[in-house]
């Protein structure tokens, strides 16, 4: 059998649809209703099974196809949110124009990665997790202490409170403790400002009216983000099914 990296990109683009000529029912995560009141799902699909009803698995035709062996942009461009794909290109181009190291272009980039396709709860985690086997120590350092900066002003160096969290979480809303912890530790820390940066190039206004190109980055990413030649999500690294899952994100299992 052919495998992932044997297939051409023609090939993968015009083979068949998995499960085609049936109904494809996708269930929500789990963690994507708890809390919400919505009633759970499951039950009444697995009910509705039936020879062609099933649950989906395999690339959605509702979803544009990911090439073979997707590489970052891919993602960006075939799975990430409008909000998501704007912000990220708005936040890294800020850093650019700014003059900043390709480090912090790059951080800024990736800073809220998860958020575009995979989680947004602790995205500074998921985020730096996903990107951590593909960029150096220190920006994946950076990308996860970024959450916790982004909730304490320091204006010496640039930075003040944003605005839109007391519109998002209102003007009450404190950090939890482990949140507290982490701001303490970055601060302690020398890649401190490396991650301090990525908060003051985090564009809030999600503006709709700017538009950047990712190819400009491409350069960039070339010489600080490590493609694996298989594609993101099967060069069998240890976040791997991270990848898939946004490859695939309404796989059933």
């Amino acid at each position: 059998m052919a495998t992932n990296s044997q297939i051409s990109a023609s090939e993968h683009q015009s083979a068949a649809w998995p499960q085609e000529g049936r109904e494809r029912m996708v269930l929500p995560q789990p963690i994507a209703t708890l809390g919400t009141g919505a009633p759970n799902p499951e039950q009444a699909m697995l009910t509705n099974l039936a020879p062609q009803r099933v649950f989906m698995m395999g690339d959605n035709p509702a979803l544009e196809r990911m090439p073979a062996a997707p590489k970052l942009l891919d993602f960006f461009r075939l799975r990430f949110s409008e909000i998501a794909f704007r912000h990220l290109l708005q936040s890294a181009k800020a850093a650019l124009d700014g003059g900043q190291d390709e480090k912090i272009v790059i951080a800024c980039l990736l800073h809220d990665i998860s958020n575009g396709a995979l989680l947004r709860t602790d995205h500074g985690y998921w985020s730096a997790q996903l990107v951590g086997p593909y960029v150096s120590e220190e920006v994946a350092w950076a990308i996860q202490y970024h959450q916790a900066l982004r909730y304490f002003a320091d204006e010496p160096a640039g930075f003040k409170y944003p605005d839109a969290y007391n519109r998002f979480f209102g003007s009450d809303y404190e950090p939890p403790e482990y949140i507290r912890r982490a701001h303490a530790e970055a601060r302690a820390h020398k890649w401190y400002m490396t991650s301090r940066l990525i908060t003051i190039h985090d564009i809030y206004s999600f503006r709709d009216d700017c538009h950047v190109d990712p190819e400009e980055f491409t350069d960039i990413i070339g010489r600080n983000f490590k493609q694996p030649h298989e594609g993101l999500g099967f060069d069998g690294s240890p976040v791997a099914h991270m990848w898939r899952t946004m490859i695939w994100p309404n796989n059933f299992l």
